[in-house]
C-alpha cells in the first residue's frame, strides 16, 4: 500500500505556465524548476554544473541575452535587482535528469 504524503499537489496550470518555447523546444527555466524542487536556483545550477555529462545540448542550454530579454518582454518580468546572467533552459528530458 503507498503511502499517503502531506505535499500539497501541484496544480497543472501553475506549471504549464513556466513553459516556454526556445529554440523550437519547450523548456522550463532553470529559476522556475528550482522552485518546483524546493531548492535555491544556485544550488540547482551547482548541482548541473557538477554533472554537466548528463545534460547535452538538447537537454539544457543556455538563453543568449537576446532571448532572455525577449522573454522577459513577454511574461513581464522586472529587471530590478534581477539575474546577473541568462537562465538555463531544460527540456522535458533535461527535467526529468535533474
Amino acid at each position: 500500500m503507498a503511502k499517503a504524503t502531506n505535499q500539497p499537489a501541484i496544480p497543472d496550470e501553475s506549471i504549464t505556465n513556466k513553459i516556454f518555447l526556445v529554440r523550437d523546444k519547450k523548456v522550463m527555466l532553470d529559476e522556475d524548476l528550482a522552485e518546483l524542487y524546493g531548492v535555491t536556483t544556485g544550488n540547482l545550477n551547482k548541482a548541473v554544473k557538477r554533472n554537466l555529462s548528463r545534460f547535452p545540448d538538447d537537454f539544457m542550454f543556455q538563453l543568449t541575452k537576446e532571448e532572455f530579454d525577449i522573454l522577459l518582454f513577454q511574461i513581464g518580468i522586472s529587471r530590478w535587482g534581477g539575474r546577473r546572467t541568462p537562465p538555463y533552459a531544460f527540456t522535458e528530458q533535461g527535467s526529468v535528469i535533474l
